[in-house]
C-alpha cells in the first residue's frame, strides 16, 4: 500500500524520531511510505483556542496536499482528531462550498498510526522486541474523540520480550490540553503530578502514549522529579526489533 504521513508540528520540531519510526515500522510491513513536503499544521493550535477563521487556511492547505492520497497516517492522536472531527466546522465557517467537498473527501482517509495497523492492513504483531517495562497512557483525543480503545494496547502486547503493566487512573486527563497548559498551568502541573504519581507506581521504565504533546508535559515533570521513566511515542517502540 502506498500510505502518505502527515507528521505534525511537534513531532516535525521536537520528535523526529517518532517519524522515523512510522515509516520503519511501514517499511518492514512492505508498504510505501510518502511524505508531502507542502504539509504544514492542521491548524489545532488555532481552532482550539478559538482562531476558528485563522484554522481555514490551513484546513485548505491540507486538503489540498493529501487530496490524491489513498490514506493518510498520522503518529498523532490529537492532530488527526482535528482532522477527523473538526474540520468539518472549519469548512463551515469558511462558507467555501469547495472546501466543504474536499473535507468530506479527504478526512475519511486520515488515521492515526494504531487505526492504520489494527483496522486498514489488519495487522498486530509488526516484528517488534523491545525488553523493557512499559505502561501506557491513554491520551484524551485518542481515548475520547478517535476511540481507540485496546488498539495501542493490541500492538504493544505483541511486542516480544515487553512487560506490559496498567498505569492507575489511565483514562484522567495529563493535564496538558494545548494552549490549556499556558492559560491554567497551575491547574495543568496539579494534573500532571497525580498522573507522574501514577507512572511512579507502575515501577515502569518507559512510559508510553500516542501523543507526544502529552509526553513532553509528563516527561518534564518526571525530569523535574528526577526520575529515570522515559517516555517514548508507542510507535518507537514498535519499530524496535531484531534489525534495529
Amino acid at each position: 500500500m502506498r500510505i502518505a504521513l502527515f507528521i505534525t508540528c511537534v513531532n516535525d520540531t521536537m520528535f523526529p524520531d517518532t517519524g522515523r519510526a512510522v515509516l520503519r515500522v511501514l517499511q518492514r510491513l512492505g508498504h510505501e511510505v510518502i511524505f508531502p513536503a507542502a504539509q504544514t499544521c492542521c491548524g489545532q493550535l488555532h481552532f482550539n483556542t478559538g482562531y476558528q477563521r485563522e484554522a481555514v487556511p490551513l484546513a485548505r492547505k491540507f486538503v489540498d496536499v493529501f487530496a490524491d492520497a489513498d490514506v493518510v497516517v498520522s503518529p498523532s492522536a490529537s492532530c488527526v482528531a482535528m482532522v477527523r472531527e473538526s474540520y468539518r466546522r472549519v469548512a463551515e465557517v469558511s462558507g467555501d462550498r469547495g472546501l466543504l467537498d474536499a473535507v468530506a473527501q479527504v478526512t475519511p482517509t486520515v488515521y492515526e498510526f494504531s487505526e492504520l495497523l489494527v483496522d486498514v492492513l489488519g495487522v498486530t504483531d509488526v516484528g517488534a522486541r523491545f525488553a523493557h517495562r512499559v505502561t501506557y497512557h491513554p491520551t484524551c483525543h485518542g481515548l475520547r474523540a478517535l476511540g481507540l480503545g485496546d488498539r495501542p494496547l493490541a500492538l504493544l502486547k505483541a511486542v516480544r520480550g515487553i512487560e506490559l503493566v496498567e498505569l492507575g487512573g489511565a483514562s484522567e486527563c495529563c493535564g496538558f490540553g494545548g494552549t490549556f497548559a499556558l492559560k491554567n498551568s497551575d491547574v495543568s502541573v496539579a494534573m500532571g503530578l497525580d498522573k507522574l504519581s501514577q507512572v511512579l507506581a507502575t515501577g515502569a521504565e518507559v512510559l508510553t502514549a500516542a501523543d507526544n504533546s502529552c509526553l513532553l508535559h509528563i516527561g518534564g515533570l518526571l525530569s523535574r522529579a528526577r526520575s529515570d521513566v522515559r517516555v517514548m511515542h508507542y510507535a518507537e517502540i514498535l519499530a524496535e526489533g531484531d534489525d534495529s
